[in-house]
């Protein structure tokens, strides 16, 4: 079986995939501190609601934009995997070149990303991923990774929203139910719904209107099912991207 792990600055995604299929996947809380101890034992406890253990893996990939854990999740692989395990880089084929100034900056939760869409699409496309960040990542039809955008994600924009302004309630997000709030949540509500579909749709319109072709936009993360469905430009939502995208990658390097 394959372990694949997505170490994001909020969440972890984990998933557990035979022969080529998703058995079963979960999230949790993305702990800066954690030691590969720490995390073995999680992810154990995980894949134990599926009667799995460890000793269960064959090999397993990872992609981490918290550098310390990167060191974590390697030694996790020596420890507890034999040394199975692959961290996403620069070391990795992933089929998909990489044609920007630094391909060192490029995360590697967006080079999933864009390798499970242009999987998926078979030519040019935008992944569209929703996490701590909103990042867009453009593939052309030729299969390259040309560049991306990225925007401040909807939990540090609602942060930054309440922490200024100490009259602004925290707000649990829900579809709002009108474009006009009727009192403060409601239109913190609104606001951010709105106010980020717009700024999708504008997004996707700009670099579909540059890349100069028909490209199929994917969206992924945690509050896609929230804003996609007020979006315009949007043409799939995939919750498990960048999973497939990691699970594809590991399959590009095993020979």
């Amino acid at each position: 079986m394959l372990l694949a792990v997505d170490v994001g600055n909020t969440m972890t995604h984990v998933g557990m995939f035979r022969d080529g299929e998703l058995v079963e996947h979960w999230r949790f809380a993305t702990s800066r501190s954690a030691t590969a101890d720490q995390l073995a034992a999680r992810i154990s406890s995980l894949i134990g609601l599926r009667d799995l253990r460890l000793s269960d893996v064959d090999a397993a990939i990872f992609s981490s934009v918290v550098p310390a854990l990167a060191v974590e999740y390697e030694q996790l692989s020596d420890r507890y995997l034999g040394g199975t395990g692959a961290l996403v880089g620069p070391s990795l084929k992933t089929g998909v070149p990489i044609r920007i100034d630094n391909p060192r900056e490029l995360g590697a939760d967006r080079l999933a990303n864009a390798v499970a869409a242009y999987e998926r699409c078979g030519g040019a496309c935008i992944a569209v991923d929703f996490g701590t960040a909103i990042n867009y990542d453009v593939v052309s039809s030729a299969g390259e990774y040309l560049g991306g955008v990225i925007s401040p994600g909807i939990e540090i924009s609602l942060e930054a929203l309440t922490e200024r302004d100490a009259r602004l309630p925290r707000v649990h997000l829900v579809p709002p139910r009108h474009a006009i709030g009727r009192g403060t949540q409601e239109a913190i509500q609104s606001g951010v719904v709105y106010g980020y579909a717009g700024q999708v749709d504008g997004i996707l319109t700009r670099v579909r209107e540059e890349l100069g072709e028909e490209a199929t936009s994917i969206a992924t993360g945690g509050f896609a099912s929230l804003i996609v469905p007020h979006c315009e430009q949007v043409d799939e939502i995939d919750d498990l991207l960048t999973l497939d995208g990691l699970r594809i990658i590991w399959e590009r390097n095993r020979d």
